[in-house]
């Protein structure tokens, strides 16, 4: 006998099917929602505690516009800034208007959440308008006006948008607060680019460019702690680090020249060292136990590491080696006694973490920036599952395992997209999220 349609069928079938329906629904979305929520957040940049490592996860290690993408979502305007990971929501900030539209649009900055589940848009939220904005101009297009990656707490998410301010939004898309530290530049017109940190009940702001200063803000609030003020700041881009220990915590900064330990509950200088890196410091401290590293420099590359714990001038007493081997740009990833990079101009770079020795360095074939201005890669590499996942600007993710020996495992892209991708990668679980200047991706093992 041919079943009925469940239009056709008796009322009180029909009642009892849909109720059926609905706590089969039900059920799935009560299992689905635990497991989501036991895959772990990545709350700010380069993860949960700023080293780049996704602990456990195994995302996959190929993809294309047709295998292993679970949803690609277009964004309301581009951005270097890296996706966060907060329960089953997704945040990134981009920027529209100035820059992006023809004309003499005004720059509206902007947070973005998105449904990690499904891709879709859930808000989108813009802080005040600024009065003055950088000029789009000279290096500054290379990255744009949305570079400071969020962070949350898993309560709020809090922002960074240089001239247009600091802000905290509830993961509903309310403003709990804004404020504006400082409307000045650097001759070079770059935009700051450093991303919050948060400390106890305090969100720090590296206002480099536009305070030259670092800003302690009361995270429910958005009410000064300390400012920390200095001239150096002005061309520091990377995120600081926090290390030391319980009894004596560090906020480290790479500067021109120097290293400098605050102390974050109070602003005041812990220690400082010489590090012989000029120019300006794009790479973020990489922090190892009871050691900092330090990466950049321009016109000259170098790197060194500093022993924490230090008081006053460490650069004799704590200073352990220093090399010429090192990045311009990116973040690299300590793994197992090894820091590993891509570097800028697409090199796998690998050096000895005790000594700086290094351990390999292979150019990368095919990532060329292809008639691009500036370097081939801006983003970090990050590590999950025994692989560096190291994007590209325009010539796809290039994944090495973290070994000593150098070993391409596969290089992947999106042939559908030729815009830029300039941020830093996300990874929980199974799941890698990438972000081009025009979408949100999510690739994720099946």
């Amino acid at each position: 006998m041919k079943p009925l349609p469940l239009t056709d069928c008796p009322t009180r079938f029909r009642s009892r099917t849909a109720n059926h329906a609905a706590g089969l629904a039900a059920l799935l979305l009560a299992i689905a929602l635990p497991l989501l929520a036991t895959e772990p957040d990545w709350p700010r940049f380069r993860g949960p505690n700023g080293s780049g490592i996704a602990t456990d996860a195994q995302p996959p290690t190929t993809w294309s516009d047709t295998q292993n993408v679970k949803w690609k979502t277009e964004l309301p305007g581009p951005g270097t800034s890296s996706p966060i990971l907060v329960g089953d929501r997704v945040f990134v900030t981009c920027w529209t208007g100035y820059g992006v539209t023809k004309g003499k649009s005004a720059l509206s900055r902007e947070l973005v959440c998105v449904d990690r589940v499904s891709g879709k848009v859930k808000w989108a939220r813009a802080v005040a308008g600024e009065t003055q904005v950088d000029r789009y101009e000279g290096y500054l297009p290379e990255h744009g006006y949305a570079s400071h990656t969020p962070t949350s707490d898993g309560e709020s998410v809090f922002v960074y948008f240089g001239r247009g301010g600091a802000a905290a939004f509830d993961l509903d898309g309310k403003q709990l607060w804004h404020v504006k530290l400082g409307d000045g530049a650097n001759q070079k017109n770059w935009g700051s680019a450093a991303s919050p940190v948060l400390y106890k009940d305090t969100v720090i702001i590296t206002a480099s460019e536009e305070a030259h200063a670092v800003v302690a803000l009361d995270k429910k609030t958005g009410k000064e702690v300390w400012r920390a003020p200095g001239a150096a700041l002005e061309y520091v881009f990377g995120t600081p680090a926090l290390a030391g220990s319980p009894t004596a915590p560090e906020l480290v900064f790479a500067l021109p020249q120097e290293l400098w330990a605050f102390n974050p509950d109070t602003g005041k200088l812990r220690w400082f060292a010489t590090t012989g890196l000029p120019g300006n410091i794009a790479p973020s401290v990489v922090v190892g136990e009871g050691v900092v590293f330090a990466f950049g420099g321009f016109p000259q590359l170098g790197a060194v590491a500093v022993k924490t714990g230090g008081k006053g001038d460490v650069t004799i007493s704590h200073r352990l080696w220093q090399t010429r081997n090192s990045t311009y740009v990116p973040t690299p990833v300590l793994h197992e006694g090894r820091l590993y990079v891509v570097t800028d101009q697409g090199f796998a770079l690998c050096l000895d973490a005790k000594t700086g020795e290094q351990v390999f360095k292979e150019r990368l074939p095919g990532a060329s920036a292809s008639g691009l201005s500036g370097k081939p890669f801006y983003a970090s590499a990050v590590l999950a599952n025994g692989n560096l996942f190291a994007v590209s600007r325009r010539n796809g993710t290039f994944i090495i395992e973290a070994k000593p020996q150098f070993k391409l495992v596969a290089q992947n892209s999106f042939a559908s997209d030729a815009t830029q991708f300039n941020a830093t990668p996300a990874v929980s679980g199974k799941e890698l999220f990438l972000r081009s200047d025009k979408f949100l991706y999510c690739v994720a093992t099946q």
